[in-house]
């Protein structure tokens, strides 16, 4: 079974429900390693002290940042840690928008979230508020100690992570020179138009991903098969899978917690920031624990 990237909680408001991030793409490409074409020997990449000449080890290898030139400050795990969020297992969501308003440049990649233990009834009801509303969660998410801006939407019955990109990460197509302006400006017809529209409305039709596939990858692996024939050459992959962890969770009043928000919301006050979101919740927990 697929492990966990990291598992933590979705919160927004002063719920919180405990989650697993998920890989959410495959990659499916066609890895090549690289041989010495007089012998076929492995070609290997080495860390190599410029001064010296010598190989270096990777735990003696560090981070630094060129903060002018020929200068350097070297930076550890702790301090690009301490950088990341406060809260790096948890996606605090504080704000919900029309999904038809982010830009396709944003979309950057796709993960999946898979419920806790014992969190589907959480999961379920942060799904079909989405799904009912139309509307996408926007917050922040810590992975491997950086912090992005992500998108937690509904494709069929998941819930979705999107990672987004920041604004400065965009560029601007300006700055290649499009073409801007009414189409006759640039000798455009109106028959042309109108002909071009005729020929997209005839090659119109449904997506059907299924319909797509890597050809070339296809044509690449049977290339592949037909050399391994001939030089009558094998190769075998071993794979192990670790057991899957999942966080112990407790039962949670979601309406006391529903309320709560939404009393904050109508005397004004901002969302509650995920750590406070986190306490209540916890509190809350607790109570109903000793009440059971």
């Amino acid at each position: 079974m697929a492990r966990p990237i990291w598992s933590g909680s979705l919160s927004f408001g002063l719920l919180n429900i405990p989650i697993r991030l998920m890989a959410g793409e495959r990659r499916t490409d066609i890895h090549f390693r690289m041989l010495d074409s007089r012998t076929k020997d492995p070609v290997r990449y080495e860390r190599v002290n410029a001064e010296t000449g010598e190989e270096v080890p990777w735990k003696e290898i560090v981070k630094a940042y060129e903060y002018s030139k020929g200068h350097y400050v070297v930076l550890d795990k702790a301090d690009i840690e301490r950088a990341a969020a406060e809260n790096n297992e948890t996606i605090a969501l504080d704000a919900f928008v029309e999904r038809d308003c982010i830009p396709a440049a944003y979309l950057d990649k796709p993960y999946v979230l898979a419920p806790g233990k014992k969190a589907e009834k959480g999961y379920v009801l942060l799904r079909e508020v989405l799904r009912n509303s139309g509307r996408v969660g926007i917050g922040r998410v810590v992975i491997r100690t950086r912090e992005y801006l992500a998108m937690v939407t509904v494709e069929s019955d998941a819930l979705m992570l999107i990672l987004l990109r920041f604004p400065q990460e965009i560029v601007d197509p300006a700055e290649y020179n499009v073409p801007t302006g009414d189409a006759s400006e640039f000798g455009v017809s109106a028959k042309e138009l109108k002909m071009a529209q005729q020929l997209l409305e005839t090659m119109s039709d449904e997506w059907e991903p299924s319909q797509y596939k890597d050809e070339f990858r296809e044509r690449l692996q049977a290339v592949i098969k037909q050399r391994i024939a001939e030089k009558d050459g094998t190769t075998k992959i071993e794979e192990t899978a670790d057991d899957e962890a999942e966080p112990a969770t407790n039962v949670v009043d979601f309406m006391a917690l529903l309320q709560q928000s939404l009393k904050g919301k109508d005397a004004g006050k901002a969302p509650a920031p995920a750590k406070a979101a986190r306490k209540s919740a916890k509190k809350t927990t607790r109570k109903s624990s000793k009440r059971a």
